[in-house]
């Protein structure tokens, strides 16, 4: 068992040297969303989860391995995130594609410490070797998904599905990095992020020739999703 000062200045010596990990990762997501990836030390994180400085490094090397690992996490949630809007493409995959866009800007905003730690602290992927596998997987769900939008398109008008997928993802990740993000950053927008997600991927698509015949058809009191 472990005694250590808390962030008060008081002592607990009911702590368990098995839960160290996982109190440091919440306490450097804490500060990750208050000051951002860059604005708290290791010590910082020390102090935040209430153990000494020496404690973290049963763990972690430094401060750089501490990001890699709440790194890998973010991006293992959020390919979960991205697999389940998609739902193997029910009901069709255009309706799915959409819902993958949602989920795109829901995940920045409702998880701004791992969407930052993942985009935006400048790990090195060889800090850790599980991340960018995680990475990998997370934008596999995307590149899977727009296969199959892809192959439901006439076959004159099909474009290559991972350059789709890419310019996909770099509309979805500018968008919620600039308008959807959840923390102070977040910059104002005179409409929602979702909406103008909508409208650069239905100019993209118009852009392949592929606007009307893209898309199911649908009542007109139906409005397309973000990636429709």
């Amino acid at each position: 068992m472990l005694i250590y000062m808390t962030r008060f200045g008081g002592r607990r010596d009911t702590y368990h040297h098995g839960n160290l990990k996982e109190e440091l990762i919440r306490a450097a997501q804490e500060l990750i969303a208050e000051r951002g990836p860059w604005g708290f030390t290791f010590a910082d994180a020390s102090r935040a989860a209430g153990v000494s400085p020496a404690a973290p490094y049963r763990h972690f090397r430094d401060r750089d391995q501490l990001m890699a690992d709440i790194a890998r996490r973010g991006f293992e949630r959020f390919e979960s995130v991205l697999r389940k809007a998609w739902d193997e493409g029910r009901p069709d995959p255009l309706s799915a594609f959409q819902r993958m866009g949602r989920a795109y800007l829901g995940f920045a905003r409702d998880e701004p410490a791992f969407y930052s730690a993942m985009f935006e602290a400048g790990v090195a992927l060889d800090s850790n070797p599980e991340l960018p596998q995680a990475g990998d997987r997370a934008f596999g769900a995307l590149r899977e998904a727009t296969e199959q939008v892809v192959a439901a398109l006439p076959k004159g008008a099909r474009p290559p599905a991972m350059m789709m997928a890419l310019h996909i993802w770099s509309f979805a990740h500018g968008i919620a990095s600039l308008f959807a993000r959840g923390d102070r950053a977040r910059r104002r927008l005179p409409m929602s992020p979702d909406d103008l997600l909508e409208a650069a991927v239905l100019v993209y698509l118009r852009g392949l020739g592929l606007g009307a015949e893209a898309r199911p058809e649908q009542s007109q009191t139906q409005r397309p999703g973000p990636w429709g």
